[in-house]
């Protein structure tokens, strides 16, 4: 098995690899892979924005295995995946890990913490729907699978009813993620033994199936002591899915991508900075530029008053886009974005060293965009500060 070790968006490394092998990993889509014109028997690999490790398989039982490191430090990585998804659900303080971590063991020693603070008092209870064909009539009879499966007759019975149970949604997500985390590679010998301790106090909850969809679940007062562990659950398991299929070939592992998770973390950054500005804000809000409603637009985040007229929109951009034929694609998307929602200003928002802060005022339009960058690499409070700075920018561009 060959274990390459990379780093997100990093230099590429010429690699002796079997053609096999290469074209592999180009098939993968996880990273860059091409041959390399300078020495035979070699290729150049580099990372793009995801990060985490997974198993490419090459041939038979034969895979590679890829360990692709974030640019920031992981304990900065955890902290912008609790905003992922538009919440927010631990501080600073709450993410310690060793500096030298990697992504998978860090977040799996996480998952553990929390999981076990969320069952120490027990484990949470409810209602859950159950369906089932009966000989005795218990809850409610299901009028249409009765007739549909058995033609009028009196018996067996399809019957939905509530029971009171521990296997809820809560506690099927952690039990799976547990699960999971058992089956990935790279999770320290002291974790898995911890993970295994909390798999059997969940041992008579029954696990999510493979592709079936996660159960949802809300927050509420009754589940407040599980939301850090149910959080970084769903993580773990979109994470760390069964299949990835990002080209021709399924690979395993856990995978993040950074773009989502800057996206995520400014937009939902924003919105908490501007939630006592007057109005509401919406991620992912879908309009049109044309009068027919032909071309749909979904800008990142969109700022409205209270009347649902639009005040400021941005998009985040984790790596500014440089299309060949469009090198400022970025920018011609954002005025697109402020011609449709009639605004003056725009803003697009770029991790540090991906692009410049300025702005641009476009002829003939009365629009300026804004281009911002917001330095990850930064104290957590530090980060939220230039955040909340940027939404003042929103609220009154210059």
């Amino acid at each position: 098995m060959t274990v390459l070790e990379l780093t997100e968006h990093g230099t590429p490394l010429s690699v002796s690899l079997d053609d096999a092998v290469g074209r592999a990993l180009a098939r993968s889509r996880l990273v860059e892979a091409e041959p390399d014109t300078v020495l035979e028997g070699r290729w150049r690999v580099r990372a793009k924005g995801i990060v985490g490790v997974a198993t490419v398989p090459v041939s038979g039982d034969d895979v590679i295995t890829l360990r692709i490191a974030p640019k920031i430090p992981v304990a900065r990585l955890l902290f912008l995946l609790g905003y992922s998804r538009g919440r927010r659900y631990w501080r600073p303080e709450h993410v310690q890990v060793d500096k030298d971590e990697e992504l998978l063991p860090a977040l799996a020693r996480l998952f553990v913490l929390q999981a076990d603070e969320a069952i120490r008092r027990g484990l949470l209870k409810g209602y859950r729907l159950f369906e089932d064909t009966a000989l005795i009539m218990r809850g409610r009879v299901r009028e249409a699978e009765q007739i549909r499966r058995h033609h009028g007759r009196l018996i067996p019975l399809e019957v939905a009813h509530d029971d009171y149970t521990a296997d809820i949604a809560e506690n099927r997500l952690l039990r799976t993620a547990s699960d999971v985390l058992l089956r990935l590679p790279g999770v320290t010998r002291d974790v898995r033994g911890q993970i295994l301790r909390l798999r059997v106090r969940l041992a008579e909850i029954t696990p999510i199936g493979r592709g079936a969809s996660l159960p949802s679940w809300h927050p509420s007062r009754l589940n407040a002591r599980y939301h850090k562990a149910l959080r970084l659950a769903e993580l773990v398991l979109r994470a760390a899915s069964v299949e990835h299929r990002p080209g021709t070939v399924t690979v395993h592992g856990f995978l993040v991508d950074m773009a989502r998770v800057f996206e995520d973390f400014v937009t939902t950054a924003l919105g908490h900075a501007l939630a006592k500005s007057g109005g509401y804000c919406a991620l992912q809000a879908s309009h049109h530029l044309d009068q027919d409603n032909a071309i749909r637009m979904v800008p990142d985040f969109v700022q409205y008053a209270i009347d649902g007229t639009p005040l400021a929109v941005a998009d985040a951009k984790y790596k500014a886009e440089k299309p060949e034929g469009f090198p400022h694609a970025d920018l011609y998307q954002m005025l697109a974005y402020c011609t449709a929602l009639n605004l003056e200003h725009g803003h697009l928002v770029y991790a540090k060293g991906d692009a410049p802060h300025m702005s641009h005022r476009i002829r003939n339009s009365g629009i300026t965009i804004h281009q911002h960058a917001l330095d990850l690499d930064q104290a957590s409070e530090t980060l939220l500060a230039d955040t909340s700075a940027l939404a003042r920018r929103l609220a009154a561009p210059l």
